[in-house]
């Protein structure tokens, strides 16, 4: 990649997080931090605004914003094909938004590369048996992952495996990973008082408490 994409890469990047560190920087275009503080001071010069802070990192200044990003052909075929496989693993709402995205990525594409869309998903396609494909509560995915940013206390209704009846727990939400073809959930169960790996496709039905929770989970359990 020649110098210019790369800085133009890289405000993109400034605008994917509130703070971007020099490391991570350094490490997604295979770059020494020296070369990352250059390119940073390029795009100061050339008026962005960009702001620091001590140990942690850059940021882009409030309000401002980049014109509409092109993706290139690749990056489309990229979405459209992980869009393919979470059809076989989402829930009915997730589907929807994800699908209600693709179409606003879709409306911005040139003429060329929506004919490139168009054929690669008719020519793509992930087949799941009865079996393999989850059965999800509507709306588990999103609510989960509100509750993990939000540091919300989820009320669920589990299907624990044995258990012919399902059980109520309170769970603080760490963090989802995906398993052997099943999504699974980490977090603090209040009602066994320990983290607890539960299987999204047995959570019968999933609530979005007010409560916050305080604990810092990350430390105190493996991640998925």
């Amino acid at each position: 990649m020649n110098r210019i994409n790369r800085v133009s890469a890289i405000l993109i990047q400034l605008q994917s997080k509130r703070v971007v560190t020099a490391k991570e920087i350094a490490q997604r275009f295979n770059i020494s931090v020296r070369t990352v503080y250059r390119d940073i001071r390029t795009l100061e010069e050339a008026g962005i605004p960009i702001g620091s802070e001590a140990g942690k990192g850059y940021y882009l200044i409030d309000g401002y914003l980049l014109p509409p990003v092109m993706f290139t052909p690749a990056e489309v075929g990229s979405l459209i094909t992980a869009g393919k496989i979470l059809h076989g693993y989402g829930d009915e709402s997730f589907l929807k938004n994800f699908d209600s995205a693709m179409y606003k990525i879709k409306s911005i594409l040139k003429h060329g590369d929506k004919n490139y869309a168009q054929e690669l998903e008719r020519s793509i396609n992930v087949y799941c048996t009865a079996r393999q494909k989850n059965s999800l509560a509507d709306n588990v995915i999103a609510t989960i992952q509100t509750a993990i940013c939000n540091k919300k206390v989820l009320s669920i209704q589990y299907l624990a495996s044995g258990r012919q009846e399902p059980e109520n727990r309170m769970i603080e939400p760490v963090s989802m990973g995906f398993y052997e073809q099943n999504w699974y959930l980490a977090a603090f169960c209040r009602i066994r008082n320990e983290y607890r790996n539960f299987r999204v496709d047995r959570m019968k039905s999933i609530h979005l408490e007010e409560q916050e929770f305080c604990q810092r989970h990350g430390d105190s359990v493996e991640q998925i």
